[in-house]
């Protein structure tokens, strides 16, 4: 059955500018400003990463420390490591999530271990967010194809789920990381892993590199899934999927969503306008449609 509420989780503070050249505090105030007035409830604002591997979210703990502004929102912040999760812990942020990538090559290449000593590391990190009254989310990144090493076996997928389920994860989710999934792949997968998270809240992360990101988003809400990422104007990308255009845009997530009867609770004017200010702030276009089309005209 098709759900009739779908949260979405906000993603360019973090997922959007991680490859984009760093840009001022006050900058990411503007956009946090311009999403927090779209109406959405949950924002993934940074990352507690080596600032070497990603210095557009060095700043960090200053990002953290404004938070404060923001008291409708609930934030998060993604780590790669149990150090990071205790940083992100000591800055105030204490809804962590853990990516764990499904393919060794990816794995290696983006955190520097293969996906077992990765997975290892869930529990640690759980147990640091939730000794300080948080939560922890594991995505499982590279869930259908690896740059490197082709398409994602499927049991490379729910081993790691089934490994973080048994040490008490609170969400997981599962990450098109590089933009080449389809709906009927996407119907495949969650039919593997629902079984394995039984009660476990679980979603999903598209990226729309090939043009499927939105079909397979709604493939995923046909399949119940009530929970999905999205970035004002399309913002972002993997640094190891080559012309990839970005994550799935907000406002055309919305726009799909609320013209099918599901709601999002996100304005989409407001939506429209935070894409706009996404595309200001990091100095050049984006792909969302609606940023370059708007909404159509209504009766």
């Amino acid at each position: 059955m098709i759900p009739d509420k779908v949260e979405i989780r906000e993603v360019a503070l973090r997922d959007g500018l991680q490859i984009e050249q760093p840009i001022p505090l006050r900058a990411k105030l503007e956009l946090l400003t311009a999403v927090a007035a779209t109406g959405v409830r949950e924002v993934e604002v940074t990352s507690f990463v080596s600032p070497t591997k990603v210095p557009a979210l060095a700043d960090a703990a200053a990002l953290a420390a404004e938070l404060w502004r923001y008291p409708d929102l609930e934030f998060s912040a993604l780590v790669a490591s149990p150090g990071g999760a205790a940083r992100a812990v000591a800055a105030g942020l204490t809804s962590i999530e853990y990516v764990v990538c499904a393919s060794d090559s990816f794995s290696s290449a983006n955190v520097g271990r293969p996906t077992a000593d990765a997975a290892a590391a869930i529990g640690d990190i759980a147990g640091i967010a939730h000794d300080a009254g948080g939560s922890i989310e594991v995505i499982i990144a590279t869930a259908w194809d690896c740059p490197f090493d082709g398409p994602t076996p499927a049991r490379r997928v729910t081993d790691i789920a089934e490994s973080a389920v048994a040490v008490g994860i609170d969400r997981l989710a599962i990450a098109d990381t590089i933009g080449t999934a389809t709906p009927r792949r996407v119907t495949d997968l969650l039919a593997a892993v629902r079984p394995i998270v039984g009660a476990t809240p679980l979603g999903a992360h598209f990226h729309n590199t090939r043009g499927a990101g939105l079909a397979c988003a709604y493939a995923a809400v046909q399949a119940g899934i009530t929970r999905l990422d999205a970035s004002a104007g399309g913002l972002g990308g993997c640094p190891f999927a080559p012309g990839a255009t970005g994550n799935i845009a907000t406002e055309d997530l919305v726009y799909l969503l609320g013209d099918c009867g599901i709601d999002t609770g996100i304005d989409l004017e407001a939506a429209i306008a935070a894409a706009g200010v996404a595309s200001s702030v990091v100095g050049h276009g984006l792909p969302s449609a609606l940023l370059a089309a708007g909404d159509r005209k209504r009766n």
